[in-house]
């Protein structure tokens, strides 16, 4: 008896009408295709947002996050900035412009032994008690 190849030769398709010879095509495809056509179903069943953009994106001039400095971080470096020029020493009392440095607000995280005069836009409460503590202050 011939094999069902050999008794089939010449006939294109060998009994399986166009597609269902072809890749996946009796099946309906590999993986995600047709999610929009014959899968729709499926797709909608198992997550109806599965295309498509969800939430938006400010854009990014709006967005705007402080530059910030903690009171410790500003004790650790006061003779490094002295020695940059970006601040000043009086005796044994300090001024700082965090503005020209580019920092927005400081914040009271840490500990500072020395009195310190502060440029800055912002200050947390906790620092503003800190530095008065010791005889600086912020200047706004």
């Amino acid at each position: 008896m011939p094999s069902r190849t050999k008794k089939l030769r010449g006939s294109r398709t060998h009994g399986r009408g166009k597609k269902a010879g072809r890749g996946a095509g009796i099946i309906g495809g590999h993986g995600n295709a047709g999610l929009h056509k014959h899968e729709k179903l499926r797709m909608l069943k198992a997550g109806g947002d599965h295309f498509g953009r969800r939430g938006f994106k400010r854009p990014q001039k709006m967005v705007y996050a402080n530059t910030t400095m903690n009171v410790g971080d500003l004790a650790e470096r006061l003779d490094t900035l002295v020695s940059e020029g970006l601040a000043s020493k009086d005796g044994d009392r300090y001024t700082v412009d965090l503005t020209s440095m580019g920092v927005d607000k400081l914040l009271g995280n840490g500990s500072i032994a020395a009195p310190v005069d502060v440029t800055v836009e912002q200050a947390s409460a906790v620092a503003r008690e800190k530095l008065e503590s010791v005889g600086g202050s912020i200047v706004e």
